[in-house]
């Protein structure tokens, strides 16, 4: 007789993209997972997934049963959870996916509060620079900004940030302060690692967006580094308002040529669906997302 609880099991792993992100979200053993799913294909005669060290990918029959499983399995489960009262406290690890320097502009004592606000939720942070694959590596959510390739994941938005040209006061003592636009062509410019050496920085101003080429001997790829080699006297740097506001504000950074900067495209979390999304992880952004807009892109510290 058909077990529907392998069958709920199944889709959730092809919901979650791997045994590990369906695992962690319904707190039971991989490879437990893994055996009901393989007793399922066992029982139906067929192959429902192939298995790779990186993905799994739906046969023909396991797509054909995803599809015609899914959604009652969904509304099952959701009517559920209704039944078991939304003041159930949320539980779990959320794996979260940042920048790597994600902690110089978040205060960690939001985490802090989170924290103690749910104590039966675990976060582990995963911190690079790189956009990591959110189902290869079991992310439940991500931060990230600016273009966001046409793709299966899930986007909210959830502001826009501004970029701001600055550098030291040492920086523009030796060097004077460039009053025009044209005139950062002569100035040492703090640029990220991936840019060619001429690269044109895309500036909006009073008369709109303008192209300026920009050089400089330092490059990184991290917004912090930038920022350092910055406050070193290295250059000028373009980097949002975000990281740079405590430098300006206590006069280590100015402000240069203030009616230009760059609006990012916008600040995102990326789910990798928006299906089952357990209840951790939701409490975990909708406080994120007031600190966001309540400190951060409001322009408060």
């Amino acid at each position: 007789m058909l077990d529907l609880n392998e069958v709920s099991m199944f889709v959730q792993v092809v919901q979650a993209g791997s045994f590990a992100g369906a695992a962690r979200r319904m707190g039971m053993p991989p490879n437990t997972l893994s055996r009901h799913v393989r007793q399922l294909e066992e029982h139906l005669g067929v192959r429902l997934l192939q298995r790779s060290t990186r993905k799994l990918m739906l046969t023909e029959a396991g797509r054909s049963l995803h599809d015609r499983s899914a959604s009652q399995v969904n509304d099952l489960i959701e009517a559920a959870r209704q039944l078991a009262g939304e003041s159930q406290e949320p539980t779990g690890t959320v794996r979260v996916a940042v920048p790597a320097d994600f902690f110089d502009v978040y205060l960690m004592a939001w985490v802090a509060e989170f924290l103690e606000h749910y104590p039966g939720v675990q976060l582990d942070f995963v911190l690079s620079d790189k956009r990591v694959d959110l189902i290869d590596e079991g992310i439940d959510v991500a931060f990230r900004g600016g273009d966001l390739p046409d793709s299966s994941l899930v986007a909210r938005r959830v502001g826009t940030g501004r970029q701001v040209l600055a550098a030291s006061p040492a920086y523009l003592q030796a060097h004077g302060t460039p009053d025009t636009l044209q005139a950062l062509s002569m100035h040492q410019c703090i640029r990220p690692s991936s840019q060619a050496p001429h690269a044109p920085w895309h500036l909006d101003g009073p008369q709109g967006p303008v192209h300026v080429e920009v050089t400089g001997r330092f490059c990184a790829n991290t917004a912090q580094a930038q920022l350092k080699a910055s406050l070193a006297g290295l250059g000028i740097c373009l980097l949002p308002m975000a990281i740079l506001r405590e430098s300006l504000h206590t006069g280590r950074m100015i402000q240069v040529l203030p009616d230009h900067g760059r609006f990012s495209n916008g600040l995102y979390i990326v789910y990798p669906s928006r299906r089952q999304v357990p209840r951790a992880v939701s409490a975990f952004v909708e406080q994120i997302v007031r600190h966001l807009q309540e400190n951060v892109l409001s322009g408060h510290s």
